[in-house]
């Protein structure tokens, strides 16, 4: 019986450890080969008879240079963009993108959703939310993505919250949902820990008092 106990504590201290070294590790290999698979390009086009410049293979073959590459060029870009010559730049180039058969149907609603997500000024995924999903009774917990707005506000009214359902243990997929606000409850939990919650199926709960039955209740 000990052995058994002893051997999964053990792999309950080295199973976090491991899968998080390997995604590390399986993302620096992913984004080193495209930066050598980039200066490869770029070497044989600049190169004369198109061999590769030795330079660039032995740049190529530093470790961890394409991870290194990545947050350099986020970080100029966002002091670029930042600027007044770089926001009207961007904006030349969304117009120019915008005009490009199916090609703007991709971009334009990326775009759309990167920037609700990512804005700081935006409430995409900042609140957690209880609400009552299949059906009454039954509680599973959800994400506060916005509020209506034009014509879905005016046949609603006001009131109304956007909400996403994530499933379990992928919470890459859901369910999108529009919900009355006294019908949500909202949570002092983080995203990260009702995540981990979701993804955990239960097991790991998030660190905070336990609610009681009157928090349960439906708001008005």
């Amino acid at each position: 019986m000990s052995f058994k106990k002893y051997l999964l504590t053990g792999l309950l201290v080295w199973l976090p450890l491991t899968i998080t070294v390997w995604l590390l590790t399986w993302l620096v290999g992913s984004l080193d080969a495209m930066l050598g698979s980039l200066l490869g390009g770029l070497s044989k086009m600049s190169s004369p008879a198109g061999q590769s410049s030795e330079f660039m293979f032995e740049l190529s073959k530093i470790h961890g240079l394409g991870v290194i590459s990545l947050v350099l060029t986020l970080l100029v870009t966002g002091a670029f963009a930042s600027n007044v010559f770089g926001k009207w730049w961007l904006n030349q180039w969304g117009k120019l993108f915008a005009r490009i058969p199916i090609f703007k149907t991709i971009y334009v609603s990326v775009k759309r959703v990167s920037d609700t997500l990512f804005s700081t000024n935006g409430n995409a995924f900042r609140q957690t939310l209880l609400v009552q999903y299949p059906r009454p009774g039954v509680w599973t917990l959800a994400f506060q993505t916005g509020e209506p707005s034009g014509e879905i506000e005016t046949k609603l009214g006001q009131g109304f919250v956007s909400v996403y359902v994530p499933t379990t243990p992928n919470p890459t997929s859901g369910f999108f949902l529009l919900m009355a606000r006294s019908e949500v409850i909202e949570l002092d939990i983080g995203v990260d820990e009702a995540l981990t919650y979701i993804i955990s199926m239960g097991a790991v709960a998030p660190e905070v008092e336990a609610l009681s039955n009157s928090d349960l209740s439906v708001k008005g």
